[in-house]
């Protein structure tokens, strides 16, 4: 069973930075995508930025490219960050790490993965 555990949510202001760290347990093959999903009370999840380090793929929503980088830990392969630079109001969120296996066609689909962590949530005031 893969166990994912997130840190480094917080409050900041528009403009400022975050960085959001997730490390994967349980996991001994090296097919592992992972990725952050975002929510908001009320609306459906959002895939933000997956990473499947095996392909050297990234991927990011529109809303975010630019502002937001996805990296794995060379040393610790089962580690990812997301770095969120100038960060928005409507960057407000609720933030999960994900994981899946193996390549799909359309890594940003809630449905592609098994294993979510328990979210850390992100607070942007104007």
């Amino acid at each position: 069973q893969v166990r994912l555990v997130e840190s480094g949510g917080g409050s900041v202001q528009a403009g400022g930075s975050l960085r959001l760290s997730c490390a994967a347990s349980g996991y001994t093959g090296h097919r592992l995508r992972m990725g952050w999903f975002r929510q908001v009370p009320g609306q459906e999840r959002e895939g933000v930025a997956f990473i499947y380090a095996a392909y050297g793929l990234t991927h990011y929503t529109d809303a975010v490219k630019g502002r937001f980088t996805i990296s794995q830990d060379t040393a610790q392969q089962n580690t990812v960050y997301l770095q969120m630079n100038n960060l928005e109001p409507e960057d407000t969120a609720m933030y999960y790490c994900v994981a899946g296996e193996g390549r799909v066609m359309n890594p940003l689909l809630a449905s592609e993965y098994d294993y979510w962590g328990q979210g850390t949530q992100v607070t942007v005031s104007a």
